[in-house]
């Protein structure tokens, strides 16, 4: 900016002022004495000058620059869950842009570097940063200095993911002791527990589990840094994580935060990952794969996939530590926007790629203008909430390959490259035959609720597991009845007599009480199952070791048990009728056993009557085809068939 030209010439006019003075005192002084001075007055011109165009500067541009920054800190602040920044206001107001005022963190140890006022450059800052206005400029921290030697020997930082965090697996124990405690006079007062301890303030998450955030370094730790020890290396961790992520020359924007986990077996091993909010990711400062990133999911190949693994983790960060965040509006509307399609899709296609059944979409969608009131607000409860259902749509849209050219659309649509070739075997068609069919019904089921070994569509597991429940019940009752029946047939005078009725009804005998143990053992691990997620039992139920043919064959069990009790009973019984009736009993009960025995396998075969039909026409019509073609060929008087050759 120029300088006004009255303020020039009245300079000029006392420059040479000041060197007409310094002319005629030149006789009195020493040439050096004459050009020190000359110097010297030059200097505080030119200084003079500086500092007018400086203040001009500011006065015409603070303003502007100001409501321009102040614009974006709330910007930044209104569409990202990030824990604000820590501001406090300048106590030097003669401060000019681009200078630094170091303070120290209150205690940190001597490890981490001070914390910074910068009001001109983040750039060259390897934590977070916020832009600065004129009135509050912002905390961040300086480049990392040079280690001290010494300063965090043995810890190592290796990579995880948020699910890794051990929170409910933790070894702290209470004493087993009653003790009365004794309440001080006056109102209770508990600032001295919840006091930061290191520089570490303590948090309280909505289930009730304590954590712990530094504000300076803007870190979460699920570690109890209580202990001076334990604070130390934490923070040391802090440090080094933070020098790792500036040599490796990734830019950390202001909104980013660390999370430390101490690793279970070896307390001078740590893992971290850093979150950025501005785009949801989770991620660390060298490359990593982590099994518990990819969730069993094969085929993984494009990042435009793997952005929602680490979204869903981003997700699981925030379902971990939800204090001191405003919840953003935008969130809730895509949240509830998702709801709704699910809704939709519910009620006009019967199914949907919801990692929620179609009651509890309902029900979701009821807590939606609930959380509109917590809007903008630091409320730790809703942001957990939102943060739990983002989390499982972000899950759902990585399993189904979302955005990929082979996503999966439907709940029905298999993405895989691979053929189940023990489905045709003869060992599978004999034990359906012995099964009467169960095997057979229950694979297409588990086809139908487990898309490439994968719930997809969790309202068909919880409809499975409800009607196995409900069948189960009925097998057990069944069992039962048999179970008396056959005894009581037993202890008939008569029926000691004949010793193969006696053989069968021993058989029938061991069958239901097969059918009754096998139902009790599979309702108990029904009934643990639904006690945990459905991704845990299905791990479980249809694990890689354990296919779907064997599932279906257990799961065919209590029905197959319970018919050949009932047919072995049959048998038994009629070997007595038979054996000990008279001739006139047993001409008219035996019209009516073949009709019974006709009428019962009736049903039972009819699904298999289509194959049995192509299995009698690969066996007969065939071959009586050949032959007829083969005698038509050789019948007197075609070409080149003679009597010798027909011999």
């Amino acid at each position: 900016m120029s300088m006004p030209k009255q303020y020039i010439r009245r300079s000029m006019f006392k420059f040479i002022s000041w060197l007409g003075l310094i002319i005629r005192a030149a006789a009195s002084r020493s040439y050096i004495s004459v050009l020190s001075d000359l110097l010297r007055l030059i200097r505080r011109w030119w200084q003079a000058a500086i500092s007018r165009a400086d203040r001009l500067c500011r006065e015409r541009g603070l303003l502007a620059l100001s409501s321009r920054q102040t614009e974006q800190d709330k910007l930044t602040t209104s569409v990202t869950l990030a824990v604000p920044l820590l501001q406090a206001p300048l106590h030097d107001e003669g401060c000019r842009p681009g200078t630094n005022v170091q303070i120290q963190t209150p205690g940190l140890d001597e490890g981490l570097h001070p914390v910074a006022f910068n009001a001109q450059s983040p750039r060259n800052s390897c934590s977070p940063l916020m832009p600065s206005s004129g009135s509050e400029p912002s905390i961040y921290t300086t480049p990392p200095q040079s280690p001290v030697p010494g300063q965090s020997p043995g810890i190592t930082l290796t990579p995880i993911t948020p699910s890794q965090i051990r929170r409910n697996d933790r070894e702290a124990k209470i004493r087993n002791d009653y003790v009365v405690f004794e309440v001080a006079k006056g109102p209770l007062d508990c600032s001295e527990e919840l006091a930061p301890v290191a520089g570490w303030e303590p948090l309280t998450h909505p289930s009730g589990a304590l954590f712990f955030y530094q504000p300076y370094k803007r870190v979460f730790t699920d570690v109890d840094v209580r202990d001076p020890e334990t604070a130390a290396k934490m923070s040391k961790a802090a440090e080094k994580a933070y020098k790792e992520a500036w040599n490796a020359d990734i830019a950390l924007l202001p909104s980013v935060e660390l999370a430390l986990e101490l690793m279970l077996g070896d307390s001078n091993t740590i893992g971290y990952y850093f979150v950025d909010h501005d785009r949801r990711v989770i991620f660390w400062f060298e490359a990593h794969k982590s099994i518990h990133l990819m969730l069993d999911v094969r085929g993984v190949e494009r990042k435009s996939h793997v952005k929602y693994a680490l979204e869903s983790e981003y997700w699981g960060h925030i379902n971990l530590f939800p204090n001191k965040r405003c919840l953003p509006e935008d969130i809730v509307v895509r949240l509830k926007e998702l709801l709704i399609h699910a809704q939709t899709e519910y009620i006009d296609l019967g199914a949907s790629l919801s990692p929620f059944a179609s009651d509890q979409v309902e029900s979701m969608l009821g807590l939606i203008d609930p959380l509109m009131s917590s809007l903008n607000k630091e409320n730790e409860h809703s942001v957990r909430i939102v943060a739990r259902c983002m989390e499982r749509f972000c899950i759902v849209n990585f399993l189904n390959f979302c955005g990929q050219p082979s996503a999966r659309c439907n709940t029905n649509k298999l993405i895989y490259e691979y053929s189940d070739k023990r489905s045709d075997t003869i060992l599978s068609r004999v034990m359906n035959l012995v099964m009467f069919g169960s095997p057979n019904a229950h694979r297409k089921v588990l086809h139908w609720i487990l898309v490439d070994k994968k719930i997809i569509q969790l309202g068909r597991y919880r409809n499975f597991t409800d009607r196995l429940s409900s069948e189960w019940n009925g097998y057990a009752i069944f069992s039962t009845v048999l179970l008396a029946v056959d005894i009581s047939f037993l202890a008939i005078p008569f029926v000691q007599t004949q010793t193969s009725a006696i053989l069968v009804s021993y058989l029938s005998t061991l069958c239901a009480m097969g059918s009754f143990v096998v139902t009790l053992v599979f309702a108990r691990q029904l009934n643990d199952g639904r006690r945990y997620p459905a991704e845990r039992v299905a791990s479980f139920m249809f694990g890689m070791k354990s296919s779907i043919e064997r599932l279906a064959l257990m799961l065919s069990l209590p029905f197959a048990f319970l018919i050949w009790g009932v047919i072995f009973f049959a048998a038994s019984l009629s070997i007595v009728i038979f054996r000990t009736s008279d001739v006139i009993t047993v001409s008219i009960a035996y019209p009516i056993w073949v009709a019974i025995v006709i009428l019962v396998t009736w049903p039972a075969l009819a699904g298999h009557i289509g194959t049995l039909n192509n299995w009698i026409m690969r066996r007969t019509i065939r071959p009586m085809r050949w032959a007829l073609h083969l005698k038509w060929h050789l019948r007197p008087g075609m070409p080149g068939v003679t009597s010798s050759s027909r011999v």
